[in-house]
């Protein structure tokens, strides 16, 4: 069960770039994945650059982004297997670097990137460096205008359908990085806010769908983020909720640096 626990949070601290905010209102169940809908012969769907620039449009728009350098979010995470809920911290700083604190009462897991190297803590496996995919897809979302520099981190862009995501009407982006398998990004054909990514990542078992909802939407120093995070991989699902955001805090590099290993966060020996 702890080893499933483990990917899960390694999971959902690589995805909260894609945009943490604050949270109140509580939308917590899981969603279905969408059963595809093909459109109507007579519609004709806009290209991927369109779509993209509406949402780069939607959540303030990429001048207010670059008005921010730095992010600390907090709010609670919560696994829909284990009783009790843990706080979340994540903290970015521009260009990219990223810190994400999971503290439990029974554990702690510490998660970072510092624009090089990335580096994790868990109970399970212990301090050690992040490489090949997992640091690949971590230097990636780490990027802190991830939002709108989409069309310059996924150069193959094409879109593929219009679906309903949880009631609304959404376009489907196929989004192919330089590096890794594609991703699809479910875009609210109304609002242009993202409600749905979804990829594939290894799981315990081999690949599984990771699928992150987004909720709440709300106005934050003159950009939009969502306030609710609802992920699910395979067989677990688990909420964060951001109840605190604050922009341009001084925030020093070497936070996102790895910390020197010690005897509570070495590697359990076999």
């Amino acid at each position: 069960m702890r080893d499933h626990v483990r990917q899960n949070i390694l999971a959902a601290g690589c995805l909260m770039a894609l945009g943490a905010g604050t949270l109140a209102a509580a939308q917590t169940p899981a969603a279905p994945a969408p059963a595809a809908q093909t459109p109507a012969a007579a519609e004709t769907l806009p290209s991927a650059s369109q779509i993209v620039d509406k949402y780069v449009e939607a959540i303030g728009g990429k001048a207010a982004w670059e008005k921010l350098t730095s992010r600390v979010s907090k709010g609670t995470f919560e696994i829909e297997q284990m009783p009790g809920e843990a706080t979340e911290e994540i903290d970015a700083k521009a260009p990219d670097k990223q810190l994400t604190i999971t503290d439990a009462p029974s554990f702690l897991v510490k998660r970072g990137y510092n624009g090089t190297a990335g580096w994790e803590d868990m109970p399970q496996t212990g301090l050690h460096d992040l490489t090949g995919g997992q640091l690949t897809a971590m230097k990636r979302y780490s990027d802190f205008y991830y939002p709108v520099k989409l069309d310059e981190l996924y150069p193959k862009m094409a879109v593929k359908s219009k679906e309903s995501v949880n009631g609304h009407s959404a376009y489907v982006v196929e989004a192919i990085p330089p590096e890794g398998g594609p991703e699809q990004f479910y875009f609210d054909a109304d609002s242009g806010l993202l409600l749905r990514h979804v990829l594939e990542i290894d799981g315990p078992d081999g690949k599984v769908s990771f699928d992150s909802n987004f909720d709440d939407y709300r106005a934050v120093d003159g950009i939009k983020l969502p306030f609710l995070l609802h992920q699910s991989m395979g067989e677990f699902a688990w909420t964060i909720k951001l109840t605190d955001v604050k922009h341009n805090v001084p925030l020093d590099d070497s936070k996102f640096d790895k910390p020197a290993a010690d005897a509570g966060s070495a590697a359990p020996q076999n």
